[in-house]
């Protein structure tokens, strides 16, 4: 293996493995990736993981403090089995840092489903484990700058086309309608998944089941955040329903029907917002003795 070469990740069979990670003397650290990522192993996570895994990489290759501290590698299922079973694996993606002296203790294996697999978690957890700091560099992505470009123009053109008459633009209804999509958006956290990056769900590779809300409160998945924003879009609907029914001056028996719509949508939608909560809250509800 040429370590001048610079490469971000060193790929590793199981030959590789035991003469550079596991046969000593050494005075680096190696973090390994365990993955599986022909297609055939059908491991969508993986490939999520990879991205995340390269990303990192990439910022230690090119950054101003690289030194022969630290290297990456990767061990592919189907390139390293013998790997894998020497190390009773059996779940990928899996990070393991192996330190220059001594055997890996329990710390050296990254808690990936409580944190997650985001480059800037890794190398946090790297930090830890080998005091090195690396600064994560994300390639751009122009598709935000684009669509607010996009957006800009469609609001620019419908109000020269309708220079002659804004009226709508006194619309409290439709600017009520905007404002609460805003909100449904933030409180759901769409922005901590642009700024984490997690993955859209999670599939356990034993038995296949795909999870999509994450068991910890530090982390959610893509498919979560949409989740709880139709429950909010929903119990809001509802809540509208029902002072549609208590303001409106309009048939007793319909304004008794709008408001039985909008307490069922409440109590149903609130009360799987609330199991969601509990979930992945597991202490709740809380009791005196959580707060001493």
């Amino acid at each position: 293996m040429e370590w001048s070469s610079r490469r971000s990740i060193f790929r590793m069979n199981g030959d590789k493995f035991r003469k550079f990670i596991k046969a000593p003397p050494r005075n680096y650290s190696m973090i390994v990736m365990f993955t599986a990522l022909q297609p055939q192993r059908q491991c969508s996570v993986c490939r999520q993981a990879n991205e995340e895994y390269q990303i990192l990489a990439n910022s230690w290759r090119y950054s101003s403090a690289f030194c022969n501290k630290l290297f990456f590698s990767m061990v592919d299922y189907d390139e390293g089995t013998d790997v894998f079973q020497q190390l009773n694996m059996n779940s990928a993606p899996t990070f393991m840092h192996f330190p220059p002296k001594g055997r890996p203790k329990r710390a050296d294996t990254f808690d990936l489903q409580r944190i997650g697999f985001a480059a800037e978690q890794l190398a946090k957890w790297i930090a830890d484990r080998t005091d090195v700091h690396i600064r994560v560099f994300r390639p751009p992505n122009y598709s935000g700058t684009i669509a607010l470009a996009l957006l800009v123009s469609l609001v620019g053109g419908l109000l020269y086309l309708r220079r002659n008459n804004l009226e709508f633009i006194y619309n409290k209804t439709g600017w009520a309608m905007v404002s609460l999509c805003i909100v449904f958006a933030m409180t759901s956290g769409q922005m901590w998944n642009h700024i984490r990056g997690p993955p859209y769900a999670h599939k356990n590779p034993h038995n296949g089941q795909v999870s999509y809300i994450h068991g910890s409160s530090q982390a959610q998945f893509v498919a979560e955040s949409h989740i709880i924003l139709v429950l909010n879009a929903a119990i809001t609907m509802g809540m509208v329903l029902l002072n549609e029914a208590a303001t409106s001056k309009g048939d007793v028996g319909k304004r008794r029907i709008i408001c039985l719509v909008g307490l069922g949508l409440v109590v149903f939608f609130f009360s799987f917002l609330l199991s969601i909560f509990r979930s992945k809250y597991h202490g709740y509800p809380y009791s005196d003795l959580d707060f001493e």
